[in-house]
């Protein structure tokens, strides 16, 4: 019964694939396409009869089914001729060359049993040899059917969706076939003749669907294409390993087993150190990139991931610094890499970094020359040109820092340009397979550099929006401080007033009258500061007696903190003195706040060639590398619970309208150091120093 199915069932499919093949041939003839659709089916048909008339062992029927094979190989691989370059066309044809070759080595081993009649041994290893084979064809064919169909475009893959699924069909029972006979060690009669009925049902489903196989249009695709290698790569590699072992116990000996368990030990191992590898899974995507494409890149894959890493949303992403950092990272696949910005010097400073295990930056990552000259070219940089020192740019040489050119594992700078204004520097970390960038690469990160560049001028601006809506309602508040300290000083006015006529003892009186004539004025100048109608200007620089400046403050805050103040007597700043004692009243309170209560705060200045010193140390608490870095001299940002976090800030501004500036070392745990540098005093002018407000 089992062997009538078979037959007829063979020999139905037969009827099937001819009438198909016939019907073709008036429909198409002269396409190239439908040429290749008629060999095919004429072909399965052939096969088919070949099974009905001889049965599946016969020679006719095994060698027209691996002719059966390569037709179908050859009418998919037609397809993809339609509108490919020749690189892309070169990339389908090593996959299906490789399933090519596969299949001509199973001929081979087909036409084998012809010499080994008489040693079953020999005839067992060509037949499970064979077998293994025709398992490597199956899962390749299956792989290309699905890139092929993945491949195409919307509108051509709805019309080869019905003889797609009918080729996936035939090889996937083809697949199921010979496992089990290889497991088996033996021919499955049954499953040999159901073949015949379930290519009946292939030979429907083919014939409902070709009706729609015109103008098909496919194009490669690059993820793909990847993917299909890999898989034959692996089956490739299993079926060695299977022709291997087998080959050995075929060859005997004493060891045979020993030699055949070290040989799977190896492959195996082989396999878990090489397939996990980045650097092995980077090499293979170089290759292919490099021989089997056009393009280094695949624009929608890599603008699509772009905008993902910038975009990420939630509560658990990174700051935006570090997902440009990584955006332009994972273009290279470069493992880590460094984020420089220009702060309100023009120097460049490290503000992010993403898996930078590399050399640690300066404070001062690079000059301000540095960020002219990248805002001014927007040049791409490899480092590598500028250690090799031939005929290298020597305004580029002197612009990109010495540091980073000294660490062989820093790669390339990529610079980030709004418009004409550097936004910062993307320092990149070599590859995993190291390479030269060409001119794919150059224009790829110029672009990103741009469009990250616009990221970080908008969430810049939208800092600065939030900064400014923020001092608004910071001024709305003090609008009702205003109001008391204004009528605080219509109340010592008039306290002045009546001193000046009751007043007994004059000795008393003028002391009394000199303290509220100074508190008076001041009061009225803070009134000034804050109202927003206020017009005034800052005094230009003059020659500033420091120790008597320092002095005068430390005595009114020595009442509630230890202070030590030391330093030369005769140094001169070159400062405005009211905006100097503005500054150092500021930190020393902030200095003051952060001590414990018994340990003193240190105030001391030097001079250092032309420039003075003026620090102002304690043992607090400490702050962090990165709150020193993102937020201390931003304003709102403190470490104190109550803190409005407007001294430090405040402080930096004052001292950089002197053209000073201040820097800051802090250490968690063990205390903080800010050091204000002005510029040095001529001698020969008269100091000059306002008296306390809190001293008088």
């Amino acid at each position: 019964m089992i062997m009538f199915v078979g037959q007829w069932g063979h020999a139905l499919a037969a009827s099937l694939f001819g009438a198909l093949a016939i019907w073709l041939a008036q429909r198409s003839a002269g396409e190239r396409e439908g040429r290749l659709l008629i060999l095919a089916t004429f072909v399965t048909a052939v096969w088919a009869l070949a099974v009905a008339m001889g049965g599946h062992e016969a020679p006719a029927a095994r060698l027209t089914e691996h002719v059966r094979n390569a037709s179908w190989l050859g009418f998919m691989y037609g397809l993809w001729r339609q509108g490919q370059s020749r690189q892309s066309l070169f990339s389908v044809a090593l996959l299906y060359g490789i399933l090519s070759a596969v299949i001509g080595l199973a001929v081979a081993v087909e036409i084998l049993p012809v010499w080994l009649i008489g040693s079953p041994r020999l005839l067992e290893a060509a037949y499970l040899a064979s077998t293994v084979l025709h398992m490597v064809v199956a899962v390749g064919a299956l792989v290309l059917v699905h890139n092929l169909y993945t491949a195409a475009n919307q509108d051509a893959r709805a019309a080869i969706r019905l003889p797609m699924v009918a080729l996936a069909a035939m090889w996937t029972y083809d697949l199921n076939l010979y496992t089990i006979s290889y497991l088996a060690r033996g021919w499955s009669y049954e499953l040999y003749a159901l073949r015949g009925c379930a290519n009946v049902l292939i030979a429907l489903i083919f014939g409902l669907g070709v009706r729609r196989t015109r103008n098909w249009t496919v194009q490669l695709s690059r993820t793909m294409t990847f993917q299909s290698l890999s898989l034959i790569a692996i089956g490739v590699y299993l079926a060695a390993l299977i022709g291997v072992t087998s080959a050995l116990e075929l060859i005997g000996g004493e060891y045979v087993r020993t030699v055949q368990v070290a040989f799977v030990f190896g492959a195996s191992i082989a396999a878990l150190v090489l397939l996990p590898s980045k650097a092995f899974r980077a090499w293979f995507r170089v290759k292919i990139s490099k021989h089997l494409f056009q393009h280094r890149y695949d624009y929608r894959s890599e603008w699509l991931r772009f905008t993902d890493t910038i975009g990420r949303p939630g509560e658990g992403a990174d700051p935006l610094q570090t997902r440009v950092v990584q955006a332009i990272a994972d273009i290279t696949e470069s493992p880590g890499g460094l984020l420089l910005v220009p702060d309100d010097l023009g120097t460049l400073v490290p503000q992010a970094r993403w898996n930078w295990q590399l050399v640690d930056p300066p404070v001062a990552g690079a000059s301000a020359q540095a960020a002219a000259w990248f805002a001014r070219t927007g040049r791409v940089v490899e480092l590598d040109d500028l250690r090799r020192e031939d005929d290298v740019d020597e305004d580029m040489a002197a612009s990109v820092p010495q540091w980073i050119v000294a660490e062989p594992r820093a790669w390339a700078i990529v610079p980030l340009v709004h418009f004409d204004r550097l936004a910062g520097l993307v320092l990149l970390e070599r590859p995993p397979i190291d390479r030269t960038l060409d001119w794919e690469d150059f224009d790829l990160l110029r672009v990103v550099g741009r469009q990250v560049a616009s990221y970080l001028a908008e969430a810049q601006g939208q800092e600065v929006l939030s900064d400014v809506k923020r001092f608004d309602e910071f001024n709305r508040r003090f609008a009702f401080i205003m109001h008391d300290v204004k009528n605080l000083v219509s109340q010592l006015t008039l306290v002045t007033r009546n001193a000046e006529r009751h007043a007994d003892n004059p000795e008393f009186r003028a002391d009394m009258i000199a303290t509220l004539q100074n508190s008076t004025a001041r009061m009225n100048d803070l009134l000034a500061r804050l109202s927003q109608h206020n017009k005034s200007r800052a005094e230009d620089p003059r020659p500033v007696a420091v120790s008597a400046l320092i002095e005068g403050i430390a005595a009114a805050k020595r009442a509630s903190h230890p202070i030590i103040v030391s330093g030369d007597v005769g140094q001169l700043v070159l400062a405005d003195p009211a905006r100097l004692e503005q500054a150092l009243s500021h930190l020393i309170q902030n200095a003051i706040e952060a001590s414990p209560t018994a340990e003193p705060v240190t105030v001391s200045f030097s001079r250092q060639g032309s420039e003075i010193e003026i620090s102002v140390s304690d043992s607090g608490s400490g702050m962090s590398a990165a709150f020193i870095r993102e937020k201390l001299f931003r304003p709102f940002a403190s470490t104190k619970d109550a803190g409005f976090g407007i001294g430090a800030y405040e402080a930096r501004t004052l001292i950089m309208a002197m053209n000073g500036r201040i820097e800051v070392s802090s250490r968690e745990g063990e205390g903080s150091r800010f050091t204000i540098i002005l510029p040095v005093a001529q001698a020969s002018s008269a100091p000059s120093h306002i008296p306390s407000a809190e001293a008088a």
